[in-house]
């Protein structure tokens, strides 16, 4: 993987900062973004201190120009883009009767437009290198959680444009890995947008009995090497989309009372 260039969105926590660890030590050039300067100046003495070469891009990638200056400088820096890893993105956790319909307008645009811009700017170089776009997903997009109708939706938008996009480009040889992390532990529920749109700067769910981000890391960089098309993780996450598959109506009655078992006011 010596000089492969690879791109991640929201790379500076959580499964994004530990992609650019993992995939860095296993010889990758990383460029990353992010919204805060402070994360990327943290994640950036992280991946120097690793020996990793790194380019750091301050950006918002649900700004479509925000997200194509990403491109644009990462062409410069490296000449070249061989893997795309959208990970940046936002949660929520609201019921739909409570929450402000703004917070779904911003989780859309993040994860799902934040998707959309960058990987429309990165297509030719990824054509060049036939290389792999990866969109981290989540059991949320495979199956819809109560409380998280907007988070939810943009997975499940996620997934299908990913789906159709790597119909679309079989006979080119692009990759495309959907990958679905389960619960992870990361700072996505800290950061998760509550019915008002502020950030709720907690956590629901006991992150110790969860996957670590640095075990997610590893297994995605593996399923990108195998240049695999999906990566459901964790076996309660397996489990559920086997249901929902199959016993969809009992899944609906299994998540909802996992969901008020653990949020408490479901």
């Amino acid at each position: 993987m010596k000089n492969n260039v690879v791109l991640i969105t929201g790379g500076t926590s959580g499964i994004g900062r530990a992609c650019a660890l993992e995939f860095g030590r296993a010889g990758y050039i990383v460029v990353i973004t992010g919204r805060d300067a402070v994360k990327l100046a943290s994640t950036a003495t992280e991946l120097n201190a690793a020996g990793v070469k790194y380019h750091t891009v301050k950006a918002d990638v649900g700004d479509i120009a925000a997200a194509t200056q990403v491109i644009a400088e990462t062409i410069t820096a490296f000449g070249r883009l061989d893997v795309l890893i959208n990970n940046a993105g936002l949660s929520m956790r609201a019921k739909f009767a409570d929450v402000d319909v703004k917070v779904l307008e911003q989780l859309m645009q993040t994860n799902f437009f934040g998707t959309v811009y960058i990987t429309k700017a990165a297509l030719p170089y990824l054509l060049q290198s036939k290389g792999t776009i990866v969109g981290i997903s989540s059991i949320a997009g495979f199956r819809g959680l109560p409380g998280r109708t907007g988070y939810s939706a943009s997975k499940f938008a996620m997934n299908g444009f990913l789906e159709a996009l790597r119909t679309e480009l079989l006979p080119q040889g692009v990759n495309i890995l959907t990958a679905a992390p389960g619960f992870t532990a990361s700072n996505i529920r800290h950061a998760a947008l509550m019915a008002d749109g502020r950030a709720q700067n907690d956590t629901p769910r006991d992150e110790g009995n969860m996957m670590s981000s640095e075990e997610v890391a590893r297994l995605l960089r593996e399923a990108v090497r195998k240049r695999r098309r999906t990566l459901v993780l964790t076996a309660q996450g397996k489990l559920t989309v086997f249901l929902n598959k199959w016993l969809p109506g009992l899944t609906d009655k299994l998540v909802l009372a996992n969901f008020r078992k653990e949020e408490g006011d479901f």
